[in-house]
């Protein structure tokens, strides 16, 4: 797994080893700390794993020609949502916003004028993030924009295993047979975009495109993920990715 580029998969089987791998080669000691802090074995019930939620704005889709505007973080299990431990950052990005971002995201040119760089939080950040299962809504945006962000400052990536809500959603509403058929007579997908993945579990609508609520959103899409179709003792290698 050595040299492993950011938009390549890791098989679930070896995420541990990767993990481990990663602990002997980083040299920074945040990211270090990050690796050597250990997730729970892929056949853990999801109701033991400990997750939090994760998500970003950026200034664009692209991460190698935008950068990260804000970052929100909930910490929660299948039963419980931990708001009291919640974290909200706006950090400076690394280009400048555009009016179409800023229409997007609602972050201003004064509040990223005032924000710090990301990597004034990054320890606290990984610090946060470890030992915990992210869960994110579109893991092509959150894994590649914090690896290409973490380099940038540290000369060295973070890439680690997510559940994507999702890629969860894409199983029931865009890969099986029906799906399928739908597509055959010329249906529209099935939208699988946080809000209407939510509406589809009874859950209400939140402001969208703000980093703590989304987080807080894709958390309870989660659970009710997991109440509707799997069940507690669903192993997390059915899960991640």
């Amino acid at each position: 797994m050595l040299g492993i580029r950011p938009r390549q998969r890791v098989t679930q089987a070896n995420w541990a080893e990767y993990m481990a791998t990663r602990e002997q080669q980083v040299k920074d000691p945040a990211i270090r700390q990050f690796f050597a802090t250990p997730l729970p074995a892929e056949d853990t019930p999801i109701s033991q794993v400990p997750m939090i939620a994760l998500d970003m704005e950026t200034t664009g889709l692209d991460e190698h020609h935008h950068a990260i505007v804000s970052i929100g973080i909930v910490p929660f299990t299948l039963d419980r949502i931990r708001l009291a431990e919640r974290r909200h950052w706006v950090v400076k990005p690394t280009r400048p916003l555009s009016d179409t971002s800023i229409t997007f995201h609602h972050i201003t040119h004064s509040e990223v004028a005032a924000a710090p760089d990301l990597d004034t939080i990054l320890d606290e950040l990984l610090g946060r993030l470890a030992g915990h299962l992210v869960v994110v809504h579109f893991r092509n945006i959150e894994r590649p924009f914090l690896d290409a962000a973490v380099k940038a400052r540290r000369g060295e990536g973070v890439m680690f295993p997510m559940i994507d809500t999702m890629s969860l959603e894409a199983r029931l509403h865009r890969q099986t047979l029906w799906a399928r058929f739908r597509r055959w007579l010329g249906r529209p997908p099935v939208s699988i975009r946080l809000n209407a993945s939510r509406e589809r579990y009874g859950l209400p609508a939140y402001q969208g495109h703000h980093a703590l609520l989304d987080a807080m959103a894709t958390a309870e899409l989660f659970q009710a993920q997991v109440a509707t179709h799997y069940r507690p003792d669903t192993p997390l290698k059915d899960l991640w990715c």
